[in-house]
């Protein structure tokens, strides 16, 4: 089983460090780099996941509706929590309810669990990223224009490769090919980004960044257990379920504090510093899908 964790992990913290490591010594336009990834190679990813007649979509909506309440439950746990705390709540829970999906949780269930957990994987991401750019701007700013939200390449990609999909509409295998080839590219860049962006770490609000580290997969993981036992998850799903609620906060939060001026050198702490935790965390939940994937959890 530690050969299994390490085959797991030690590919998603290299490709981080050489992003790091880069991110030092060349100090590249990330900003750059993250509007071509999200905008065109996870689209394309998203797009022909979708579209491909081989993924029976139906088959996920629990695990989809298991996502839901992970994503939002998170924040309703917490809230009572943080305003006993006296903290900003628009600063502190969107970190604790959207997670790493992308940069983290698409590339660790794909080396957990191989290409079969690409759908499980793309549907959780999906879930998270709709709800953050719906929930979570609402979040922080109650005015945001729908339309906006709509016009998102990922969303656009999302309505499209649904449609496909649920259509029955054949797509030629060339097409799909290539578009699974350019959304490949997505994958190992989402991580080297997360490796660049480490270099950001601020450490003055280490203390809220240290609670954010324990909190943000501790409510996941609180929620995940019922959720996998009464929506009948077993398998792939329930251990995709289970990694996905252990995920560290996504980049993307630090990146939206910073547009809407939400203390974004806290949020920054709490996302970084949940990174860095997720060294910790994540071994452990991956010992334990993995002693038990194999006879198909909560089934």
């Amino acid at each position: 089983m530690t050969a299994q964790i390490l085959a797991t992990l030690l590919p998603v913290f290299l490709i981080a460090g050489c992003g790091t490591l880069y991110g030092r010594l060349r100090n590249p336009d990330i900003a750059t780099l993250n509007t071509l990834n999200m905008e065109l190679f996870v689209p394309m990813l998203v797009f022909a996941v979708l579209a491909d007649g081989q993924a029976p979509l139906e088959e996920y909506a629990g695990l989809a509706l298991g996502g839901t309440v992970v994503v939002l439950g998170s924040g309703l746990v917490l809230w009572p929590l943080v305003k006993w705390l006296g903290l900003e709540v628009k600063t502190f829970l969107p970190p604790m309810m959207f997670n790493n999906s992308g940069n983290m949780g698409i590339p660790l269930l794909l080396l957990a669990f191989g290409d079969a957990a690409l759908p499980a994987a793309v549907v959780l991401f999906i879930v998270e990223m709709l709800l953050h750019f719906t929930v979570g701007l609402w979040m922080l700013s109650p005015g945001s224009s729908l339309l906006r939200i709509l016009r998102l390449p990922i969303v656009l990609a999302t309505f499209a490769g649904l449609a496909v999909n649920l259509l029955g509409v054949p797509l030629p295998g060339w097409l799909l090919e290539a578009l699974h080839m350019l959304g490949g590219v997505c994958i190992p860049l989402l991580l080297f980004a997360l490796g660049v962006r480490m270099l950001d770490i601020d450490f003055s609000d280490w203390k809220t960044g240290l609670l954010g580290a324990v909190l943000c997969p501790l409510s996941g993981l609180v929620l995940a257990a019922p959720l996998v036992w009464l929506l009948g998850l077993s398998g792939l799903q329930a251990a995709a379920l289970w990694v996905f609620a252990a995920l560290p906060p996504a980049v993307l939060n630090y990146l939206v504090a910073e547009q809407y001026r939400q203390e974004p050198h806290k949020v920054a702490s709490l996302v970084l510093i949940g990174n860095l935790g997720s060294l910790v965390v994540m071994p452990v939940v991956l010992a334990l899908v993995f002693a038990h994937v194999h006879a198909g959890i909560g089934g």
